[in-house]
């Protein structure tokens, strides 16, 4: 089973242009991670300052190790967090599989 987290951003007024890159930065290093299985940015196409983030990993535990590092610090709780006006982060464990 993976861990699926799903971030949704919405940055301040005129900052998307420079979260984007950032957030670029971050998927490019989070993508080298053990664990990782996925990272990708997504931007509103009817709001430009909406943004989300689908990561996907192996387990919780490679989630919980991704925030300890040292890009996730820097790039993300250093540099975009200041230029949002909300941040929303969901944490999902996949449902076991229905048995008809």
């Amino acid at each position: 089973m993976t861990y699926v987290v799903v971030a949704r951003y919405r940055t301040k007024e005129g900052e998307e242009n420079t979260v984007l890159p950032l957030l670029d930065t971050m998927a490019a290093a989070s993508r080298e991670e053990p664990g990782n299985l996925a990272y990708r940015v997504h931007q509103g196409t009817e709001d430009p300052r909406a943004i989300v983030l689908y990561e996907e990993y192996a387990s919780e535990a490679d989630f919980t190790a991704h925030c300890a590092t040292p890009h996730f610090q820097e790039i993300v709780l250093g540099k975009v967090v200041p230029l949002l006006e909300s941040r929303d982060v969901l944490r999902c464990a996949p449902r076991p599989e229905a048995v008809a």
